[in-house]
């Protein structure tokens, strides 16, 4: 049978005073421990709101929001800023998009997680109103978000850059 003394009160004390120590300081315990790392899951998910850029004046354009529900991605026009007219409308689209108002109208949809980014989905340019195949992914830590749209193979597309609206 093993005798397991009992801690004396400078033990006690000594193991409280470095709690207190590692707690007030954020430094571990002892030298194994290591730190607790958390992931930022409003980070590590495209869901969240997105400021769009002018690609030919650098500018903030338009906020979109993107939601994901029943593991699909899908985006709408939340703001819009200097828009050329009021109350603009989504005129060059075609089928039920046709005239509809531009803050509102859902410009991503069907984009499901393949991997590290994701794809399968489609954008529509309302400046345009044409649909593209689409796919995204998350870069510089969570903060960017690298939009691809194209025709037929990816090779032949378009990429953007949207920045998280804070």
């Amino acid at each position: 049978m093993r005798i397991i003394p009992f801690p004396t009160r400078r033990a006690i004390w000594l193991a409280v005073l470095s709690l207190a120590i590692a707690l007030a300081g954020g430094r571990p315990l002892c030298s194994q421990a290591q730190p607790l790392v958390v992931a930022n899951t409003a980070l590590s998910s495209p869901a969240g709101r997105w400021k769009t850029i002018d690609d030919k004046t650098g500018k903030v354009k338009s906020i979109v929001t993107i939601r994901k529900m029943n593991g699909e991605l899908d985006g709408t026009i939340e703001t819009l800023f200097n828009p050329p007219v009021p109350h603009p409308t989504c005129y060059l689209c075609s089928g039920a998009m046709k005239d509809r108002p531009l803050v509102g109208l859902q410009i991503l949809w069907g984009l499901k997680k393949n991997g590290s980014q994701w794809s399968g989905g489609q954008v529509l340019d309302p400046e345009t109103g044409k649909i593209y195949r689409a796919s995204l992914a998350l870069e510089d830590g969570g903060k960017k978000l690298r939009l691809h749209g194209y025709i037929g193979i990816p090779l032949l597309g378009r990429t953007q850059y949207w920045s998280r609206a804070e």
